[in-house]
């Protein structure tokens, strides 16, 4: 039987609904979350997926702020910025997209933005909330992760789940989020010996390797729910000359075959991203202001 496919299209759009209902219920109280984005640099990547962002905060209803400096910009001046923001009450979430030019130092950046409005939970003290399991902004594509697979499965709690990728970005906070959900964790990486045979035993398996299509029905326990967070473009001579594809960390055809669930590449995690980016952008501004968080959109 083949794999019920998950829709992370149609589930980001349900998170989108539920930050909306949220945030007509802040603006009743006379508070509109706003949303921060710094961009350094022409990286046309970046600007596409910074311009999806500021659409989508302000279709949610809150107020989208986006800063674009001059890739010469010194680091002094992006951090005076983020100094600004965080003292800015209109302002309840900063990020600073990734990468930014050599010249700046990301750690420094990353960790200059106030732990309460680091909606992209990359500063070491969220980190560190997280990883010992105490409330924390969460990164947003394990979040991501973390509700397709609540959605999927009654309760996590036993569950064998195997993490293939130890990136501070996804791998790390993706098992750190199973862990606190009683998942038995095991993140696997380029070293892990016998790596096929780990994987063939996860209930949940979590493709974060940056590996094009690595992860074969072979390597899936017949059943299992899979999560494949790679976004890799390669060559589509197919479709003509010179043109590419987009394909996850997983073989889809032949994983799916064996799989009880599966998300797609692309339209499985990558929506998700953007939706909890909003997600963590309310669930701050109610932090910063004192009142209940937004039922089903954290950690």
């Amino acid at each position: 039987m083949a794999a019920e496919i998950i829709d992370g299209k149609a589930f980001a759009a349900t998170v989108r609904e539920k930050v909306a209902a949220h945030v007509a219920q802040l603006k009743a109280q006379g508070i509109t979350p706003g949303l921060a984005v710094i961009l350094v640099g022409e990286d046309p990547a970046s600007e596409v997926y910074v311009r999806n962002k500021g659409k989508q905060t302000l279709e949610v209803g809150m107020n989208s702020f986006e800063h674009k400096l001059p890739a010469d910009t010194s680091e002094a001046e992006v951090l005076a910025l983020i100094e600004r923001l965080n003292a800015d009450p209109a302002v309840h979430g900063i990020l600073c997209q990734l990468p930014v030019p050599d010249h700046i130092d990301e750690a420094k950046v990353t960790n200059a933005i106030a732990p309460e409005k680091d909606v992209d939970g990359f500063h070491i003290s969220n980190v560190g909330l997280l990883a010992t399991g105490q409330k924390s902004m969460v990164p947003c594509t394990p979040l991501g992760c973390l509700m397709m697979l609540r959605e999927r499965h009654s309760s996590l709690s036993g569950l064998n789940a195997v993490v293939v990728g130890r990136s501070n970005i996804v791998g790390k906070p993706m098992a750190a989020l199973l862990l606190k959900d009683s998942c038995t964790v095991t993140i696997a990486h380029s070293r892990t010996r016998d790596i096929e045979a780990l994987c063939r035993q996860a209930d949940i398996l979590v493709a974060a390797v940056g590996r094009p299509e690595m992860i074969t029905g072979e390597w899936v326990k017949p059943g299992a729910t899979v999560i494949d967070v790679g976004i890799n473009r390669i060559p589509a001579p197919e479709r003509g000359e010179g043109k590419m594809r987009l394909v996850g960390d997983v073989d889809f055809a032949s994983a799916s075959a064996v799989a009880g669930a599966i998300t797609p590449v692309p339209g499985g995690v990558g929506p998700m991203t953007i939706a909890c980016l909003l997600a963590n952008t309310v669930t701050a501004c109610s932090r910063i202001n004192g009142l209940e968080e937004p039922e089903g959109l954290t950690a």
